[in-house]
């Protein structure tokens, strides 16, 4: 048996079925392409889910891949057990229709034993009980020996999903103790797995039926292979070692973390799980933002951002002082940059956005420790043992507190957590993100007419050339039902065989304009492609009926079109001039293109300031003014990379891509419509620049007649605004600076008068003094002091009393404002400011607190603040000895 590297391994595969005629993959991206049931890429047939229902053809009947994958489905298990892991790759080859069982087993066992050379006394194969064919190919195509073949249920050994395909599966296993007599039976089979003596390491699911998910199975007329190897799990046989954490690749990173923490690997049972923990984590960080997720708190952004925090906490545990995965991932990167050199393309991104978020977590560490301090002392204040649930998944959701440490702290002072609750409120968390992604089967198969439109429909775009022409009707659908005629009032989806309208694709948004012949028109209103790729006009018919088979002329509405292009070349000219301003670490993250504006997501990390900002609007604008040529060809992905096109280069099913140039300014992959001289965009205007995300930044502009429109509203504001304040437009500078200082005289003046009206009431205040416990308690309700004339006052009377407390409240705008003062030896009696402006403010429906000795809060129920200001003496009781 080889030795073999883990990358070794992925290009051994990879080749051997690029030599049985496979079209060979590039990983898909982690975030799922048009498939709302995954929130991230969670095993290797998941990007191809489109082609084995038929939804889309694929590139090739039989396709290999190498794919990486992340589940955290057994998160807490990471670590603690030999196999667990958030990422993995996943090694598959794939036939749709073409071979079957006769040829994927003898290349499987050629595979294993010849390339891998894997001694066949240590391997085992397990079949569906009933799968008498496998059986026989196994027998009579392979030289294995029949009495380490072993048939078992479909628990084990039947692929199913809910409704939909699925299939009988053979398995592949390997003896870590062939030192062992031979296993002679399924059960002791059964057993040997249960103790860990056989591994599992590639799975062949033969898919051959249609079930309905209640046990009911109707053969397919093209059955399909797909198989799945998970790569660190045949590392660890081939490397001999225990667990997938002791192969190549990842024991890289373990050394690392033993070597900035100073804890040795397998010295400590405990501290071993942290480094397991954080090896594991700093790798699915590092593939998902470098497929271009970013730390958030919800969706795929909120998994990133557990996985990211997890990690540093258990860097803590380690000892490891300040942020530390942000260098960790070279490791990660110099190991996968081979198989994924995007990862070393986008090195200084990945580690700027890992330093921020792990910089966020320090201080969420501090805040949430904070907080849990508060949470213990309501819980002794309350005689209770058990912190609720609701607060720890608070800690947990809200501010980024690992629940671990909330336990781990708890314990110390003998608490503990409701973990019941705990859970409880993490499914109700789930639940909401499973409704907002909505649901489809797990093939992705979503029913209804326009995405069961037959596949050999097809639609000629004409619209990069012209803007109307002659199409044959060839579906209608209304009310996602296929019908053979409309009529006036109906709104329908057509689909033609020819077309100049474009279908809302990559951040443009569809065409509009009418579709017409001598018998009827209709209103184009969207346009838009479905999940097979028809393109769609979504049509509200104005006059007359049409048939399927009718001839019609489809016009594009082209000043929409028009301005559409304008902003569209506008944002690949705004990509450029980002990098050049900002960095090369610029990269677009999204895009929205209609008629009226602009939308530019791009990754940057701080906002940017108004110099950055006219620098970028200057340059756009004199390279607009160049009336560059704009060109676009058509050439391989190779190709497209070698001439510098900007792209994610994401796309698996095309082998020939569009590259859009404007002039020798800008060259970026793109599908859409623009315009054919830059002059034509006119004057661009940047509207507005802000965050979206962590690391992402978005700009709105607008350009051609929008910005011109924009411009003259801004020169007419200018102009009422001169004439109301009485000045010339150079003045208005001027006169607003003079109009700011005399307000903030009068503002001074105001100030004062309301300190002098409040010296006046100070006797009155204290006369009203009355002692508590031996404690003199000063109050007050008031009206239209606010501020520092309120905090003011209230200290004076503090320093007037040489033991107690003063506590006032003013009536102000409607809302009520609190302050609370306690003198040292008022405090050392018990007096806590804090507590009691909490009090008072409840009543006076707010909240708020503070320090011992001062406190101040707010309330939205003014009527209230004469009850609340009656309360103070009883609080003070409860609280002064």
């Amino acid at each position: 048996m080889k030795n073999m590297g883990l990358n070794e391994i992925r290009e051994s595969y990879l080749k051997f079925f690029e030599g049985k005629e496979h079209l060979v993959l590039g990983s898909f991206p982690l975030v799922p392409k048009n498939d709302k049931s995954l929130l991230l890429i969670n095993a290797g047939m998941a990007p191809l889910k489109p082609y084995f229902t038929g939804i889309q053809t694929p590139p090739n009947k039989r396709i290999a891949t190498c794919q990486k994958c992340i589940r955290t489905g057994d998160i807490e298990n990471v670590g603690k057990t030999s196999r667990h892991g958030t990422f993995f790759e996943m090694l598959g080859n794939f036939s749709f229709g073409d071979y079957f069982k006769s040829e994927i087993i003898p290349w499987a066992w050629e595979y294993i034993t010849e390339v891998l050379a894997i001694p066949k006394e240590k391997l085992y194969v397990t079949i569906y009980l009933e799968d008498d064919e496998a059986y026989e190919i196994w027998v009579s195509k392979t030289d294995i020996d029949p009495s380490r073949i072993f048939r078992l249920g479909k628990e084990d050994n039947f692929w199913e999903h809910g409704a939909g395909p699925c299939g009988p599966c053979t398995e592949i296993h390997f003896d870590r103790r062939s030192d062992l007599p031979q296993i002679k039976t399924a059960e002791e089979f059964v057993k040997a797995g249960d103790e860990d003596r056989v591994i599992e390491f590639w799975n062949l699911v033969f898919t051959q039926f249609e079930g309905d998910g209640k046990g009911n199975y109707e053969k397919l007329s093209n059955t399909n292979i797909d198989t799945g190897m998970g790569l660190e799990r045949i590392a660890t046989i081939m490397q001999g070692v225990d667990n997938i954490f002791e192969v190549d690749t990842m024991r890289s990173i373990i050394d690392e973390i033993s070597k900035v923490s100073g804890v040795k690997y397998k010295e400590d049972k405990n501290l071993d799980i942290s480094i397991r923990i954080i090896t594991d984590h700093i790798r699915s960080v590092t593939f998902m933002i470098g497929d271009g997720i970013l730390p958030s708190n919800e969706g795929r952004g909120y998994v990133l951002r557990r996985l990211l925090r997890r990690a540093a906490r258990h860097g803590r545990v380690l000892g490891i002082d300040g942020t530390f995965l942000n260098n960790l991932c070279d490791v990660v990167i110099e190991c996968s940059k081979s198989a994924y050199p995007e990862l070393m393309e986008k090195a200084d991104y990945i580690k700027k956005v890992i330093g921020l978020e792990e910089d966020r977590f320090a201080e969420t560490i501090d805040q949430g420790m904070e907080i849990l301090k508060g949470f213990i002392e309501e819980m002794q204040e309350e005689g209770t043992d058990t912190l609720s649930g609701e607060k720890a998944f608070k800690l947990y959701d809200t501010f980024g507190f690992p629940v671990e440490l909330t336990e781990e702290l708890l314990e110390e002072k003998g608490l503990k957590i409701d973990f019941e609750g705990f859970h409880k409120e993490m499914e109700n968390q789930r639940n909401t993100a499973r409704a907002a992604r909505g649901t489809s089967n797990y093939m992705g198969n979503d029913e209804g007419a326009l995405n069961n439109i037959p596949m050999e429909i097809t639609t000629e775009f004409l619209g990069y050339d012209v803007t109307s022409c002659q199409g044959k009707v060839l579906s209608i659908v209304c009310e996602n039902e296929f019908i053979n005629s409309c009529s006036i009032g109906q709104k329908v989806v057509i689909v033609t065989d020819k077309t100049p309208f474009y279908a809302e694709m990559g951040g443009q948004v569809g065409d509009a304009g009418i579709i017409r012949s001598s018998n009827f028109e209709g209103k184009v209103y969207d346009c838009k492609k479905s999940t097979r790729g028809h393109i769609l006009h979504f049509v509200e018919m104005v006059k007359g009926e049409l048939q399927v088979d009718e001839v019609v002329e489809l016009i594009v509405d082209t000043t929409l079109r028009n301005n559409i292009c304008k902003n569209h070349t506008a944002t690949h000219m705004l990509h450029e001039a980002l990098k050049e301003v900002l960095g090369d670490h610029v990269n677009q993250a999204g895009s929205y293109v209609d008629g009226d504006r602009l939308r530019f997501d791009f990754t940057h990390f701080s906002a940017m300031s108004s110099e950055q900002l006219k620098e970028v609007e200057k340059m756009l604008n004199e390279e607009i003014l160049k009336a560059y040529e704009v060109s676009t060809d058509i050439m391989s992905i190779e190709e497209a990379k070698a001439n510098g096109a900007v792209a994610l280069f994401d796309d698996k099913y095309k082998e020939d891509v569009r590259v859009v140039s404007v002039g020798d300014y800008s060259k970026e992959l793109c599908g859409g419509t623009h315009v054919k001289n830059s002059g034509e965009i006119g004057l661009f205007k940047i509207l507005s620049e802000t965050g979206v995300a962590a690391g992402v930044r978005r700009i709105e502009a607008i350009t051609g007649m929008k910005s011109e429109a924009y411009v003259n509203d801004k020169e007419e504001l200018l102009k009422e605004v001169a004439s109301t304040l009485k000045c010339g437009e150079k003045d208005l500078l001027n006169k607003v600076a003079g109009l700011l200082a005399t307000l903030k005289e009068k503002e001074k003046e105001i100030q004062g008068l309301k300190e002098k009206l409040t010296s006046g009431v100070e006797d009155e205040i204290l006369a009203n003094a009355v002692e508590v416990n031996g404690v003199k308690v000063v109050t007050a309700a008031l009206d239209d002091i606010e501020g520092d004339a309120l905090r003011n006052l209230c200290d004076k009377l503090r320093n007037k009393i040489s033991e107690g407390i003063v506590v006032l409240g003013s009536r102000v705008s409607g809302k009520v404002q609190f302050v609370v003062m306690a003198t040292k030896e008022a405090v050392a009696k018990g007096a806590h400011a804090g507590k009691i402006v909490k009090e008072v403010a409840i009543i006076a429906g707010g909240g708020g607190g503070g320090r011992p000795d001062m406190a101040q809060a707010g309330g939205k129920l003014p009527e209230k603040l004469d009850e609340a200001i009656s309360k103070v003496g009883s609080i003070v009781e409860t609280l002064v000895k």
